[in-house]
């Protein structure tokens, strides 16, 4: 990989090369350059590059050319910047650094902000440092938006570890850590909590962005407050007013399309209907599974499906260069096919399809028709990141139980988390169950499952449960030790043997996903690095996810990423109901609910 160099360091060398009194180490010939800035299409344009930068940019650079320059006929090609992800959770993909640049890069993404809130969740500082180093030895451009929120729900759930305003203030020093990871305890912004808003001043006094995570369906004074406190881009808009209001105000609107939410559809209106400028908009994946970068692609998948809700091809690519780099204050470095810039750029052969045929990175070439060109090295993830899964005890059935407070009852009224497709948010109803022996059971006419999160960090013993409705279970159990944001070991059965069969079969193997029924494992992705990432290439773990969805499947799932729609079960930031090791949140009011309603001894309607 080649030295990425400072501006600083290469002022002389660039103008040299622009001038013509140096030859450039690359010339890329007669393409159709994407000008970001302009918001045009130049024909018969020139690049010419020198020490991983671009010196100039016009339409001849033959006076840049010498005998031992690397010529690049971009000829019926479109010259665009690389695509940058300002909001990305690279252990989503349960796929290492390494193997993600593999899975993204020959796709055009040549940037990712990342926020490794998962890996923090579970191993804190040291974590995040052995993501960063391994971030080193690959060429996609790696950087950190420190994680904010750790845990996310403070006093509601127990994670691996804790990162407070210290240890951000810390970090913020770090070369790599560019901003502060997605805001997501905006109560106690709004509402002025001390530690969140060390946290912002921190980040703020170092020069860095705030990124947030505002999730609320309202457009008034909380989200203007929200703004208020710094916070520069949000990634939970999911209707068109969410996007718009955020815009006006200031703030990047991230358009976000994950393997499970689709929000680029309802998003892109604020665009598409309404007649305003778009510098303040972006295109987020946040989530991305193995199978969707594979089949579908990263960012230009993405692209691809801004442009067909009827957003312009050139205004969809500035929102993944040049409104990126300006969101995090680095369009002087990224963003923009521009004199100065660093040499991150694609050749396309298709502008509205975004058909990515070349990859340059730094000057370099390192992909080219959807493969890597270059070796990138191993990096091996110590023991203590392997063993992440600590129960006290082997689990049994009976940790599984719902008990009534009073014997005799017949039924009850208990509260029920209802998942919706492809959406980040639960509905909070209520539903009739009936009592078997004094027990709770679940429902499989009525489409509810039990669900339990088991706190897997420190052998507390903790155990929350709770029922859960659209998943579409027949019978068996699924887990996962995915589960934001504490990645505790989250377990959804239709029964309570195949519930601990399969939390007992993850401890084992030291986290992972896994599909049971009738005692029989049905598939397994064992992800032993803090449970969350697999150490195996990226076609393997694609088809381990593969396998997963299939068994899904056989206990009668249809649902998109399934896995990836369960995982937010835990997640106690996000509306409206939601089960953490510590019990049943009501994420509205932020308050831990009863899971019985009423109890009744004959059987009622309601």
């Amino acid at each position: 990989m080649k030295q990425r160099y400072k501006l600083a360091e290469v002022t002389e060398r660039l103008v040299a090369v622009a001038m013509g009194r140096e030859p450039a180490q690359v010339v890329i010939k007669g393409g159709r350059l994407v000008n970001v800035n302009t918001g045009e299409i130049q024909p018969d344009m020139d690049v010419a590059i020198t020490h991983g930068r671009i010196a100039y940019v016009g339409p001849d650079a033959s006076h840049t050319i010498g005998a031992d320059t690397q010529i690049i006929d971009a000829a019926g090609r479109y010259i665009a910047p690389g695509f940058m992800d300002g909001h990305i959770h690279i252990e989503s993909s349960m796929l290492t650094v390494r193997e993600y640049t593999k899975a993204v890069v020959p796709r055009g993404t040549t940037t990712v902000f990342m926020d490794p809130h998962e890996i923090a969740n579970v191993l804190g500082l040291s974590g995040i440092e052995l993501m960063i180093e391994e971030s080193k030895l690959v060429p996609l451009r790696v950087f950190v938006a420190m994680p904010s929120c750790v845990p996310a729900a403070p006093g509601f759930e127990d994670a691996g570890a804790t990162i407070g305003p210290e240890e951000i203030r810390e970090a913020m020093q770090w070369e790599e850590v560019v901003g502060l990871g997605e805001m997501m305890n905006f109560p106690g912004v709004i509402y002025g909590d001390a530690a969140m808003h060390a946290e912002l001043q921190a980040t703020l006094e170092a020069n860095k962005t705030i990124t947030g995570h505002f999730s609320l369906p309202e457009t008034g004074k909380s989200l203007v407050a929200y703004a208020a406190a710094g916070i520069r881009c949000d990634h939970e808009s999911v209707r068109m007013e969410d996007a718009l209001a955020k815009m006006r105000l200031g703030m990047y609107a991230q358009f976000r399309e994950g393997s499970a939410w689709h929000d680029v559809k309802e998003t892109a209106r604020s665009i598409t209907e309404h007649n305003i400028d778009t510098r303040f908009a972006t295109l987020i994946s946040d989530d991305t599974h193995p199978h969707t970068l594979i089949e579908q692609g990263h960012l230009d998948h993405i692209v691809r499906r801004a442009i067909e809700e009827g957003i312009n091809p050139i205004t969809a690519i500035q929102m993944v260069t040049i409104n990126v780099a300006e969101c995090f204050g680095m369009s002087r470095d990224l963003g923009s096919v521009s004199p100065g810039r660093w040499a991150d750029i694609l050749l396309l052969s298709d502008l509205s399809r975004v058909q990515v045929d070349k990859v340059l990175i730094n000057g370099e070439l390192v992909a080219e028709q959807g493969r890597m060109l270059i070796e990138l090295p191993e990096f091996i993830y110590p023991e203590f990141a392997r063993r992440s899964v600590n129960l006290p005890a082997e689990l049994m059935p009976v940790d599984f139980a719902i008990p009534t407070s009073h014997a005799g009852a017949t039924s009850v009224i208990a509260r029920v988390m209802q998942i919706i497709e492809a959406k980040v948010g639960t509905i909070s109803k209520q539903a009739v169950l009936a009592v078997d022996d004094g027990f709770v059971q679940p429902d499989i006419e009525q489409d509810i499952a039990k669900v339990a999160v088991v706190e897997r960090h420190h052998r507390t013993g903790t155990i929350g449960l709770g029922f859960v409705q659209g998943f579409g279970l027949q019978g068996g159990a699924v887990a996962s030790t995915v589960a934001h944001d504490s990645h505790n070991l989250l377990i959804v059965g239709t029964n309570d043997d195949d519930m601990a069969l399969a939390g007992n079969k993850l401890a084992e193997v030291g986290g992972g996903m896994i599909v049971v029924r009738d005692g029989q494992v049905l598939a397994l992705l064992p992800l032993p690095i803090a449970g969350l990432m697999s150490d195996q290439p990226l076609e393997e773990v694609a088809a381990a996810v593969a396998e997963l969805d299939k068994a899904w499947k056989e206990l009668g799932c249809d649902l998109v990423s399934p896995f990836m729609t369960m995982a937010l079960l835990a997640l106690a930031v996000l509306p409206e109901l939601r089960l953490t090791n510590r019990g049943l949140v009501d994420t509205v009011n932020f308050e831990f609910v009863d899971l019985i309603v009423a109890e009744h001894f004959e059987q009622v309607q309601v």
